[in-house]
């Protein structure tokens, strides 16, 4: 009964209120599976060396493109269910159920078919230093076979949350990362089995989550909610919502990768340390990433229900009110995280090179990541309407866009890392611009009450 009432909840009462109660599981969650990610390269930095360091930050990239895509398929899944359930639609709440998670079934093979075979080629592609090449190969291996396990927790994990359910993916997710940890320290530490065991100890995890998600859709409470595998079959047309959806979403996890690939490319041209380096900052600049997304997931699924149910106003007022949360949050903890930057870089490494890039970076990319708080906010709401494709082709030119014609026009006159790092506030400003303005023209919540036949707006 506890899901139905998180249900009612985020389509009644206060809306910061309900926005927070959604928000802090998720941002525990997310705080909890980047501990996990930034367990291995405190591990590898400190217990292997700068090259196992350099290795597992280079096949990032690669990671993130492959998973991007599909992952953000998953989304649509989300997005759907949560329109079902704020519509009180039990059958659809089943089917969205059913084919959400043999979606990612299918999802999973193909990424481990798709990552374990190209990933030494891409990592070529990309310019990977020679002496962390082998080691960034073998991570990228190791971690694309459990990829069947990701995508089910990751699924799964957005099912519950879109029936208003954001506190058990959270508790799996602490769950997995303490796995992690403990493995990592058997594996790594003890057992000296350097990359490879960091890869193992992050597969053994995601499985653990895998289980626990499964088990909890399995036994939840009401008949219409419940997983069962005999019903596991594409519902055509769910499917097809999910994908109109999910593809979009997709695709602009896709064009985010692209762009982190063509700065990875740059960034390994000025060598192993400066990678080393940028891995350190990466996995300290996810912190705000994560309070970010964190904020874009929960008023998505804010705003999927609430579409659901018809309160158009909750829709336009929850926007605003994640907004003003969000930018103030990240003020305050961009601002800490370049204060604190030199002691927060020593984590990761005892090479003086290592900090000293690494802090350049935190100071000169993260200070700004308020910027891009829009760019999350918007979008996040205009998904769950189901508004999906103006989002994606945004955030294409905005960012991808941008920063290919700032690497391939304007690092190819000035190839320093200054000038590097400047391509992300600039793309940001931008991308946050051109969100505002198709917002305020107002098209994508009308459009989309239109298109599914639902009460008009009254204003």
């Amino acid at each position: 009964m506890a899901v139905k009432s998180s249900s009612r909840q985020i389509t009644e009462g206060v809306i910061w209120k309900q926005l927070l109660l959604f928000f802090f599981p998720i941002l525990l969650g997310s705080f909890f599976q980047q501990m996990y990610n930034t367990v291995d390269t405190i591990i590898v930095g400190r217990f292997v060396g700068t090259d196992a360091l350099a290795a597992v930050g280079a096949s990032s990239p690669i990671i993130n493109l492959i998973n991007g895509f599909f992952i953000g398929i998953s989304a649509g899944a989300t997005v759907i269910l949560s329109q079902f359930y704020g519509a009180k639609d039990h059958q659809g709440i089943s089917d969205a159920i059913h084919t959400g998670t043999t979606l990612a079934l299918v999802l999973g093979a193909v990424v481990t078919v798709l990552g374990i075979g190209s990933s030494s080629r891409m990592l070529q592609m990309i310019g990977t230093p020679e002496r962390c090449f082998e080691g960034a190969v073998l991570y990228s291996v190791i971690y694309f076979s459990g990829s069947i396990a990701s995508m089910i927790y990751n699924i799964g994990a957005g099912l519950l949350r879109a029936m208003g359910d954001s506190k058990r993916p959270t508790l799996y997710l602490i769950a997995a990362c303490f796995t992690n940890i403990v493995l990592d320290l058997l594996f790594v530490v003890k057992m000296k089995m350097g990359v490879a065991g960091v890869g193992i100890a992050t597969v053994a995890s995601q499985i653990v989550s895998a289980i626990l998600v499964l088990r909890a859709m399995i036994n939840l409470p009401e008949a219409h909610e419940k997983l069962q595998w005999k019903k596991l079959r594409f519902k055509s047309g769910v499917l097809k919502s999910i994908l109109l959806v999910g593809i979009p979403s997709g695709l602009q996890s896709v064009l985010y990768a692209v762009s982190n690939l063509i700065i990875q490319a740059s960034v390994n041209s000025f060598g192993d340390v400066v990678v080393a380096a940028w891995t350190a900052y990466s996995k300290t600049d996810a912190i705000c990433w994560m309070i970010i997304s964190a904020f874009g997931v929960a008023v998505t699924t804010f705003v999927g229900q609430n579409f659901g149910a018809e309160k158009y106003d909750r829709v336009r007022k929850s926007v605003w009110v994640c907004m003003g949360m969000s930018t103030g949050t990240m003020i305050l903890v961009s601002g800490l995280l370049a204060l604190l930057r030199y002691p927060i870089t020593a984590i990761y490494t005892t090479d003086e090179e290592v900090i000293r890039y690494g802090a350049m970076f935190l100071m000169y990319i993260t200070l700004f990541t308020p910027v891009y708080v829009p760019v999350e906010v918007f979008a996040g709401a205009m998904r769950g309407t189901g508004y999906s494709v103006i989002p994606t082709i945004i955030t294409g030119i905005c960012i991808c866009g941008f920063r290919i014609f700032w690497i391939w026009a304007i690092m190819s006159q000035w190839h320093t890392l200054e000038v590097l790092t400047l391509s992300y506030p600039l793309s940001w400003g931008l991308c946050s611009i051109i969100f505002a303005v198709d917002y305020f023209r107002g098209t994508w919540l009308s459009g989309r009450i239109q298109a599914m036949g639902m009460r008009p707006e009254v204003r």
